[in-house]
């Protein structure tokens, strides 16, 4: 395996320079990326120092170098976790076969489209993101954004190499789109829909980062079990990185949960909004929003798509070679609920057939223990209020349940019952304008915003005070 190449003008360590070809063609896409991130990358924050990891090596261990970089100086790169010779597909009809160097011709129009859903999310957050650092609450989350938004970049680059080594001329065409699209542009959207909502206030962005980089961490925990190994390779030094921005949002929310009930409690009424907080309630709705958003991104219950990757062997269940004896999924069926003519009914499918389903079972799970601990976070401050997550029926816009009506418990609701109680279950207009009223930049080191508690610890190491933006 070879280290990474930081002498060349694309940082990587797949020995770019002994492909001429190749490296003319990411270097031809380089300006136009870079011309991408001035345009679409945080707003106004350019030219400044930011205290920043950047990718050394593709080991776990020591993976990572921290120093003050100016954004469009960071090293976005090429980096693949180490190649087994040995690897062997471990699921689907061609279980026990060696692992695919190159594309096979039957699953390339496939594995294009899987690798370019999964491209296009990444440049999409950025876009979301653009404007948030202007009111973090402190420079320690200012650092955090852009750490997301330089690291979701590179995460393009992981998917633009894809395309350009292994689809040729169609891959090339496929990384141009990838800079064309724009989320929530009405005419040429990002492919999904959770990364076409506005994310421009704080919590909605811990929201974003708790449910839908977690939604990444279980659909690039499926790729890395892929047949196809140099997308396998990629995806397990993606989760290395992936890891941070989910911290970033499961922390972010439990910061500003404890607030919540300590201003509660500060307030003779236990109303947070009289003391400058966020009420408990406001972030029980961004959850149900954001989570409920983030379920349609694992696609239909009931999915022939789903069922022909996992026989191809192109896309596994979560952690499917540590988690499973079985791996053909022949001859098994999974209970799925079905809303039907008004009614649930409970069937029987196709284990193939619900693997999207079966993903989404294990996210749900993932989720839950994280909102168990904000509860707790929430009563060691001495308020009696449980966060929760609602029902995956709840505001669905994809799958089996889109169309239909249900509350945060799961129960059928008319659309009349739906419309009438939305504003206790969904962000309002007067929610997002109280957010932008009370969100206004700290820019002290070691201040933090009003509605928000700080951090435990800081980042590698340092201390919550430290200077991690220069301004």
């Amino acid at each position: 395996m070879a280290g990474i190449d930081y002498e060349s003008k694309i940082p990587n360590n797949v020995n770019l320079s002994d492909d001429r070809r190749l490296q003319r063609a990411l270097e031809h896409w380089q300006p136009s990326y870079l011309k991408w991130w001035q345009e679409m990358g945080p707003d106004g924050m350019q030219e400044k120092d930011i205290y920043l990891r950047t990718a050394i090596s593709a080991d776990k261990d020591g993976w990572a170098h921290f120093d003050y970089v100016k954004m469009p100086d960071y090293r976005w790169g090429i980096f693949l976790s180490e190649r087994d010779p040995e690897r062997k597909i471990n699921f689907g009809d061609h279980l026990g076969q060696p692992a695919w160097q190159e594309v096979p011709g039957e699953f390339r129009n496939t594995l294009r489209r899987i690798i370019v859903t999964q491209g296009d999310t990444e440049p999409a957050s950025v876009e979301q993101q653009r404007q948030l650092w202007k009111t973090a609450p402190s420079l320690y989350d200012m650092r955090n954004v852009c750490q997301v938004n330089v690291e979701e970049g590179r995460h393009l680059w992981a998917m633009v190499y894809l395309l350009h080594s292994y689809f040729g001329a169609e891959g090339r065409d496929e990384a141009e789109e990838l800079l064309a699209r724009r989320s929530g542009d009405p005419d040429k959207p990002r492919i999904l829909d959770a990364f076409n909502q506005p994310c421009d206030d704080w919590l909605s962005f811990y929201c974003f980062t708790m449910f839908a980089d977690r939604d990444g961490k279980f659909q690039l925990h499926s790729l890395s079990e892929s047949g196809f190994d140099p997308l396998s390779r990629t995806c397990k030094f993606m989760l290395t990185e992936e890891a941070h921005h989910m911290f970033v949002g499961d922390t972010g929310l439990e910061r500003v949960l404890r607030r919540s009930a300590q201003l509660t409690l500060l307030d003779p009424s236990g109303d947070a909004r009289a003391q400058g907080g966020i009420d408990l309630e406001t972030v029980q709705k961004f959850i149900n929003f954001w989570f409920s958003y983030c379920l349609d991104l694992f696609g239909s219950e009931i999915s022939s798509n789903a069922a022909d990757f996992f026989a191809a062997g192109l896309k596994g269940r979560f952690m499917e070679e540590k988690n499973y004896t079985e791996h053909t999924a022949l001859g098994q069926e999974k209970r799925v609920t079905l809303w039907k003519d008004g009614k649930f009914v409970d069937e029987s499918v196709a284990l193939r057939n619900a693997m999207n389903e079966v993903l989404r079972d294990d996210y749900i799970d993932d989720c839950v223990n994280a909102v168990r601990r904000w509860s707790k976070a929430v009563k060691d401050e001495g308020v009696d209020f449980e966060v929760t997550l609602p029902s995956r029926r709840f505001h669905r816009h994809q799958g089996i349940y889109a169309g239909a009506f249900f509350n945060p418990a799961g129960e059928p609701i008319s659309q009349a019952e739906f419309e009438a109680q939305a504003a206790q279950w969904l962000p309002t207009d007067a929610d997002k304008a109280y957010l932008r009223g009370i969100m206004h930049g700290v820019y002290e080191p070691g201040k933090v915003a009003n509605w928000i508690a700080p951090p435990r610890r800081g980042i590698n190491g340092q201390e919550f005070t430290y200077e991690y933006v220069k301004l």
